[in-house]
């Protein structure tokens, strides 16, 4: 009889919480978004539990809401994602680490060489998180006066993979002889000069750093709009995705399976991880009172905040107590405006109430026992809606240390979780195949 199918564990770590009224709650450590030793005992805990990836997302301005939600939020400091990821591999050995990188705002040069240092550093442990950035107020930081058009930051993103991959491979594996008697340091056989010229950019290369441990580091996409999904069929290996039910879930798994395979893509070279709040408690009752008084922490200038960066439009004027006015295209994210208005119609919510709902948490939430949890997690599995989660705590550190003793062991035991890593680099744990060089057999 086959082994049964394995859940695939990420956590969501930038903010620690994706809840607003996280660093509010009983117990939980205010500073945790900027305090290393809290990062650090994190990190070793996931470990512990044997997650696969540490995942640090990561924001390019601060205004990116009203001066009224801004004081209120715990998102306004962290730490640089690379910085941060670096230190931390030095103080663990197997759990991925996972870092957004942006194709708008960054160089590819910069990118495939800060990727390929933490590889090494970490033996291997590296992936890289493609966005394209949707906040308008980050384009301000690097010399623009507004946001690139939503398709034209997918087509620069196709293109900056491109690079990014192929500075990657600039060297052989074997390139680097250090040949002491000879006096050879390098064999200049094996190493490719890019000289890429295209629509959006033109880098010469060879990278100045060794081919990564992992070939490549492992490529995640986040993307849920017609664009991120075809960037996604053809480049990534994780989707880090929102998708609210079952139902949800198993329409685009086999949306974006399907499109992969039609690029002649193996199915299992796609890991595709729903975000998910997991609340535990020892009943039902008891994780519904946690999610209650978390919701119960969030203030209204927060929620309009939050239904204001989900929209792409300033909803502080809307009427609070009257349904959603027509919302129109804006040049942000089209999947959770989308998402939003969907929400919105399908409940019969007012403004008050979906900035409510927004401002704690609206998306996938297992509020339960580690009984329920791990019975919904594994009919997402068995549905073909997800091949794992990204784990989102609602506070830390107590959030976090419930999931580890209680939930892992209940997925433990029935067989769908690891009880020790596979390898030693990410690509080995999350079953992904290593690359072969483009230019070097």
């Amino acid at each position: 009889m086959p082994a049964p199918r394995q859940l695939k564990l990420g956590a969501f770590m930038r903010p620690a919480s994706i809840h607003t009224g996280a660093w509010r709650y009983p117990g939980a450590w205010p500073d945790m978004n900027f305090n290393i030793a809290h990062m650090r005992r994190s990190i070793q805990a996931l470990e512990r539990a044997k997650f696969d990836a540490f995942f640090m997302a990561d924001h390019m301005a601060v205004l990116n809401m009203p001066v009224e939600a801004l004081k209120r939020s715990h998102t306004v400091t962290s730490f640089e994602p690379f910085t941060l990821l670096s230190a931390l591999s030095q103080v663990t050995e197997n759990i991925g680490l996972v870092a957004t990188g942006s194709t708008t705002f960054d160089a590819p040069y910069h990118i495939a060489r800060r990727f390929a240092s933490l590889d090494h550093l970490s033996g291997g442990r590296a992936g890289w998180n493609i966005v394209t950035t949707s906040n308008p107020d980050a384009a301000l930081n690097f010399g623009m006066d507004a946001l690139m058009e939503h398709d034209e930051r997918y087509e620069r993103a196709r293109e900056f993979y491109d690079v990014v991959t192929g500075l990657w491979d600039s060297w052989a594996d074997d390139a680097f002889i250090r040949d002491t008697e000879s006096g050879i340091f390098l064999d200049p056989e094996k190493m490719h000069v890019l000289a890429h010229k295209g629509e959006f950019l033109s880098v010469r290369g060879p990278l100045n750093i060794a081919r990564p441990i992992q070939g490549w580091p492992v490529i995640v996409q986040a993307g849920a709009s017609e664009a991120g999904k075809r960037l996604a069929s053809e480049t990534a290996e994780a989707v880090f995705t929102a998708q609210g039910n079952l139902g949800a879930g198993q329409a685009f798994y086999a949306d974006l399976k399907g499109r992969m395979e039609k690029l002649g893509r193996a199915r299992e070279h796609m890991k595709i991880l729903p975000a998910c709040l997991v609340i535990v408690g020892d009943t039902v009752e008891e994780a519904k009172e946690k999610r209650a008084k978390l919701d119960s922490l969030v203030h209204y200038a927060n929620a309009i905040g939050s239904l204001s960066i989900a929209l792409g439009t300033d909803a502080s004027h809307f009427d609070p107590d009257r349904p959603l006015p027509e919302i129109p295209e804006s040049n942000q994210s089209k999947s959770g405006r989308e998402r939003t208005i969907a929400l919105a119609k399908r409940e019969n919510l007012t403004v008050r109430q979906l900035a409510q709902r927004l401002g704690g948490y609206a998306g996938l939430a297992m509020v339960g026992t580690p009984q329920t949890i791990a019975d919904e997690m594994q009919q997402w599995l068995d549905a073909d809606a997800a091949d794992g989660f990204i784990i989102m705590f609602p506070y830390l550190p107590g959030g976090l240390d419930d999931f580890c003793a209680h939930v892992v062991p209940e997925l433990q035991r029935r067989g769908i979780f690891r009880r020790e890593y596979e390898g030693r680099t990410l690509r080995e744990n999350l079953g992904l195949p290593r690359p072969a060089n483009q230019f070097f057999s």
